[in-house]
């Protein structure tokens, strides 16, 4: 099968395809023919920044084609889509069965990455902030794959104000299209008015930003791998708080709550408030040109690889 993989830490260029054995599937996994695989912040910034090079994860869909020992809720043949943690860049992958879900019959595999793991995780971080009928909701990395989502369920779920924070001003008719209601950028001095919540996907240096335009008693939600740090007088000046959250403690620890809420994605996507936005299908051997787009944060919503 082909492969993606890199042995030296650094740009796009440090990728490269080569021929490797189809994984087996062990206990507790599934072994799937990969039909798309989802590029991820968190994998372009391991690639580029990491210690020492990874095997590339991210999210995959496909067809099942082996079962390991023990698996009864999926059989061969199944359309499935989970999120792979090692060697998702390939022909062939495996997923344990706790992060994989069936992909519906009217689905195709491409808006099943876009639309699963990305949903799941702005539905969990809008859920973190715990955010109350007609309070304001600030989105960063409102272009992004999550972003895109978020600030669409925001709307849906009620919020009465929904801002979108981007890196440039060529994105922002793209989010108001998406349901903002503002958009500012990050390097703007003023960010406008305070708001209750802030979903952050971004971290790093706009953390510090991000807390400081939070409302008294407001409440950000980090969910991005960007890391950073906030000083605690930030938040002890406005009573606000700063939540974690990251969607594989809830497939593990809440499985009952993860399937809840996948069954909600699909329903809102089926009744049209909800719907995944693709930016670019680019041919898996190809898989630099993936990473450059994402660091270059040139993207509005989603980029996958197509083997």
């Amino acid at each position: 099968m082909l492969r993606i993989r890199h042995e030296v830490n650094g740009g796009p260029e440090m990728l490269f395809a080569e021929e490797a054995a189809p994984p087996q599937a062990g206990a507790g996994e599934v072994l799937i023919r990969v039909e798309v695989v989802g590029v991820t912040l968190p994998t372009v910034r391991k690639v580029l920044e990491g210690r020492e090079p990874i095997r590339l994860g991210g999210e995959v869909a496909g067809t099942i084609v082996a079962l390991g020992p023990g698996v009864t809720a999926f059989g061969v043949g199944d359309r499935v889509t989970g999120l792979c943690f090692a060697d998702a860049y390939a022909e062939f992958a495996v997923l344990n069965t706790a992060m994989t879900s069936p992909i519906p019959d009217d689905a195709t595999a491409v808006e099943a990455v876009a639309l699963v793991r990305s949903g799941l995780v702005a539905r969990g971080a809008y859920e973190a902030a715990r955010v109350g009928p007609g309070e304001s909701v600030l989105v960063t990395a409102a272009a992004g794959a999550v972003g895109t989502l978020a600030l669409q369920y925001a709307k849906a779920a009620g919020a009465g104000h929904v801002a979108a924070a981007v890196g440039s001003a060529d994105k922002a008719d793209f989010v108001r299209g998406l349901g903002a209601d503002e958009v500012l950028l990050y390097e703007d001095a003023d960010w406008g008015a305070p708001y209750d919540v802030i979903l952050d996907g971004v971290g790093g240096n706009l953390l510090g930003p991000a807390v400081r335009a939070l409302a008294t008693g407001g409440r950000l939600v980090a969910f991005s791998s960007g890391g950073g740090t906030v000083e605690a007088y930030e938040l002890l000046v406005r009573g606000a708080s700063m939540i974690g959250f990251q969607i594989r403690a809830i497939a593990t620890g809440k499985p009952e709550l993860y399937d809840r809420w996948l069954n909600e994605l699909w329903q809102m996507r089926d009744a049209g408030t909800l719907r995944a936005t693709v930016y670019a299908e680019i041919p898996l051997a190809d898989a630099a040109r993936a990473h450059t787009l994402m660091e270059q944060r040139r993207n509005l919503g989603k980029i996958v690889l197509v083997p």
